[in-house]
């Protein structure tokens, strides 16, 4: 990228848990970053860190308000992104992803930027199609209680195409599927934070439904380079493009996993499986490598490893 043309990136979102390893790379890149979240569910704590740099900016603010500045490049992934916290406030979660993308696009169209939106596999819902390929439309439950994430989410990619088609505003889309690592954070009710923590507690580690549902686990710098890549890439390719790791596991070989790593003496226990919750999640990213000659790196195990480390620090 040529540094004398393009200079300001803002990341929305840039205090949460893959807002401020994306932030940390633009930093280190030498772009000038600015970093806008309300603090919902980021942390000051995973950028303090950063505050020190001279080209990294901290902007306290809600995307369901309008933003004006002058910037080349957003990153777009403000959002709660685990149920626990998404569902929290539904209306609010709706609200950001919806109003958020269009606060974003209007900006966008407004200093003509470039606009990466952080779409998800919830896109999909709950797949009759295995592994998903972006052209699969998905089996959504327009009603549910994770519909406020999911129909939010397929609303902003209506949206970023809209604004693409009707004013010409070079956007960019990508599908993330289960990401995890270090800065996750630790109350989200995802499985990998879940069972990190119950395992380093001696908790009971809770599986829902019989543990046979299965999940693909992308270490979060793997994903974060596919994010770049893509904002990087032709303007011709526009997406959606899937960003994960194919690797497939099932629940309980994640948990049987997490206890072996920590040496925890954990059990396994059963609870009811929630409702819409997928029972399979595979990216199919041919895509991803043909376009952005792209694909994951990091081993579950290496990067398992990495988030325990970080989590005994915090637990």
């Amino acid at each position: 990228m040529n540094l004398h043309k393009i200079t300001r990136i803002l990341v929305t979102g840039g205090a949460g848990f893959l807002g401020s390893h994306l932030c940390e790379r633009l930093v280190s890149e030498g772009y000038e970053v600015l970093c806008l979240d309300n603090f919902f569910t980021g942390s000051k704590r995973n950028i303090v860190h950063l505050l020190k740099e001279p080209n990294f900016e901290l902007i306290r603010n809600d995307l369901v308000r309008p933003v004006f500045l002058e910037v080349d490049e957003i990153y777009n992934l403000a959002c709660p992104a685990s149920p626990i916290h998404y569902q929290h406030n539904p209306v609010k979660t709706i609200k950001t992803s919806v109003m958020g993308a269009i606060h974003m696009l209007g900006l966008a169209k407004r200093v003509n930027a470039k606009i990466l939106q952080a779409s998800t596999s919830e896109v999909y819902g709950d797949p009759r199609v295995h592994p998903q390929k972006e052209e699969y439309w998905g089996n959504v439950n327009t009603i549910g209680p994770r519909s406020c994430y999911d129909e939010g989410k397929r609303c902003a990619e209506t949206l970023f195409f809209d604004y693409y088609r009707q004013n010409k505003v070079n956007i960019r889309v990508v599908r993330i599927f289960n990401t995890y690592g270090p800065r996750m954070h630790p109350n989200d009710g995802r499985v990998v934070s879940n069972f990190i923590v119950q395992a380093l507690l001696n908790n009971d580690i809770t599986v829902y439904g019989d543990g046979s549902q299965t999940r693909s686990f992308c270490y979060v710098d793997d994903l974060i380079e596919g994010m770049v890549r893509m904002m990087d890439g032709p303007d011709e390719f526009v997406g959606p493009v899937n960003l994960g790791n194919p690797g497939e596991f099932t629940i309980l070989e994640l948990a049987a996993k997490i206890i072996e790593l920590t040496g925890s003496s954990s059990k396994i226990i059963y609870e009811p499986l929630p409702q819409d919750d997928p029972m399979q999640r595979q990216p199919d990213i041919s895509l991803a490598k043909e376009k952005l000659n792209w694909e994951p790196k990091v081993k579950l195990e290496e990067g398992l490893k990495k988030t325990i480390d970080y989590f005994r620090k915090v637990v």
